[in-house]
C-alpha cells in the first residue's frame, strides 16, 4: 500500500457509485479491522478454490471431462486497502479484474494470455467453440483465437463502465480512466502495475490518451429511472 495514493486522482474518483460509499481505509486502521477484513477476504476465496476442486473432481468421475468446456470466472476484483479504500466499485485494475480460465475441447492448455479481455466475451467464445451459429448481436469478441494460441492479439482493448460518463480502457500496457465531469486518469501497467502514479497530465502521454479515448463508448446513457 502506497500512503496517500488518491492524491494524484481525481476527487470524482470517490463518487462513482452514488449511494454506495466504500470503507475508507482509515476506518478499518481506526477500528483494528485492516488485517481481519484482509484474512477473511482469503478465507472465502481459499474455500471457493476448495469448491471448484471438488466440481472439477465430480466432473472427472463422471466421464464427460473430455467432451466438456470449463469455464471459471468470478466476480470483479476487491480493494484491500489499496486507493485507501475497501471495496469493488472502481475503474482501476484492481477494481475490475477477474480469474478467467477456460478448459476443455478446442482450448490448448497451459497458456497464459496477457490479452486484456471482457466477460462480454465468454458467450461468443462458447458458441464457437460448441459450432453453435454465430450471431451478429453480441458486443463480445470470440477468444478462441487466444485460446488456440495466447500471443495472437485481441482486436480492441477492455472497457468497463460504472454510471454514466465513467469508463475504464485498459490495452496491454496501459489503464486510461475517463470520469463524467471530464476528468482523467492514466497508469503505465508495465512499469506500474499498482497505479500508483497517475501520468495522465504528463505532455508525452497526450497521443496514448488521444488513441485511448477513441474507444469510450458511443451509447452512453443514464440509469434506469427508479
Amino acid at each position: 500500500i502506497q500512503v496517500d495514493d488518491r492524491a494524484d486522482t481525481p476527487r470524482s474518483s470517490w463518487y462513482l457509485h452514488w449511494q454506495l460509499p466504500e470503507v475508507r481505509l482509515k476506518w478499518l486502521q481506526q477500528h483494528n479491522q485492516w488485517r481481519n477484513i484482509t484474512r477473511s477476504y482469503l478465507a472465502c476465496t481459499s474455500f471457493v478454490d476448495s469448491q471448484v476442486g471438488r466440481l472439477l473432481a465430480a466432473l472427472e468421475e463422471s466421464g464427460q471431462s473430455s467432451n466438456t468446456i470449463v469455464v471459471l470466472w468470478s466476480d470483479h476484483g476487491w480493494h484491500l486497502g489499496e486507493k485507501e479504500i475497501t471495496g469493488k466499485n472502481t475503474l482501476w485494475d484492481r477494481g475490475t479484474k477477474v480469474p478467467l480460465i477456460f478448459a476443455g475441447p478446442g482450448v490448448k492448455g497451459g497458456q497464459r494470455c496477457m490479452q486484456p479481455a471482457e466477460l462480454l466475451d465468454i458467450y461468443p467464445t462458447l458458441i464457437e467453440l460448441t459450432g453453435v451459429p454465430a450471431r451478429s448481436d453480441l458486443e463480445g469478441l470470440s477468444l478462441v483465437a487466444q485460446l488456440k494460441d495466447a500471443a495472437r492479439k485481441r482486436e480492441r482493448p477492455a472497457i468497463t463502465s460504472h454510471n454514466q460518463g465513467n469508463h475504464g480502457i485498459r490495452s496491454e500496457k496501459w489503464r486510461y480512466i475517463h470520469y463524467a465531469d471530464g476528468t482523467e486518469e492514466l497508469y503505465d501497467m508495465v512499469n506500474d502495475p499498482n497505479e500508483w502514479h497517475n501520468v495522465a497530465a504528463k505532455p508525452e502521454n497526450a497521443a496514448i490518451i488521444a488513441e485511448h479515448k477513441k474507444r469510450l463508448p458511443k451509447i452512453d446513457v443514464p440509469p434506469a429511472p427508479n
